[in-house]
């Protein structure tokens, strides 16, 4: 019989975290949902849990180094391994112009969430998957971090996605035929709380190739950015 995966999201309280997590569960993988709000990530989980699918919430703050090792702590104490880890978590947070000392603080806290978080999870992770030779990582991008496609305004949110991009790119050259596959993933522009009533996609369409790439075959591939499961410029 194969062996349950387990996977670790972060942001998974709702969004498109929160499908992510749905949609991985009804694959039948252990999902561990991290959220920020214990209280918010117990709501979800029970909500998923609701329809019989494998879910547990941990509270997890992505900004917090000790949340993180806590985190960390316990799947290696109480799972002894992590097949999964979707780095969804993230924040936007920039409105209208800031004079520039309220401008660089707003970089700091957003790097801090969208890129420091995502690569000291990861470095934790990865020796725990080395030991497996099993493992798949998956960094919610954005478009809005692609140079090809970059423009104006939102400043530190751009430069925070560039920065993930850069996580991916030299964390997979790193683990390169090691079983464990690492790729950026634009869900493209979808109806949440960042992405706003207006948006283009749903959650559910919004969250297929972040679960396609946390599913990826050993053959798969690792280091890319993908749209629509589809190769996109950096």
């Amino acid at each position: 019989m194969t062996e349950q995966r387990i996977a670790l999201v972060t942001g998974g309280n709702r969004g498109i975290g929160f499908e992510i997590c749905r949609q991985l569960a009804k694959l039948g993988i252990r999902v561990i949902l991290g959220s920020r709000d214990s209280s918010k990530g117990a709501v979800a989980a029970r909500e998923i849990a609701g329809e019989r699918l494998p879910v547990e919430m941990r509270e997890l703050d992505v900004a917090d180094e000790e949340s993180i090792r806590e985190c960390m702590r316990w799947i290696r104490r109480e799972i002894g391994r992590l097949d999964i880890l979707v780095n969804n978590a993230g924040i936007m947070v920039e409105e209208g112009e800031a004079n520039p000392e309220h401008e660089v603080q707003i970089i700091r806290d957003t790097m801090q969430t969208n890129v420091y978080g995502p690569l000291f999870l990861s470095r934790l992770a990865t020796p725990i998957m080395k030991s497996r030779r099993y493992g798949r990582i998956v960094n919610l991008s954005s478009g809005m971090g692609s140079l090809s496609e970059m423009g104006a305004g939102y400043i530190a949110y751009r430069m925070s996605k560039a920065a993930l991009n850069v996580v991916t790119r030299v964390l997979a050259a790193e683990t390169e035929g090691m079983g464990i596959l690492i790729n950026s993933v634009d869900p493209g522009w979808v109806k949440t709380g960042m992405g706003g009533r207006t948006a283009s996609r749903s959650v559910e369409k919004g969250a297929e190739t972040p679960v396609w790439l946390a599913t990826l075959p050993d053959t798969g591939p690792t280091g890319g950015f993908f749209r629509d499961r589809k190769p996109i410029a950096w």
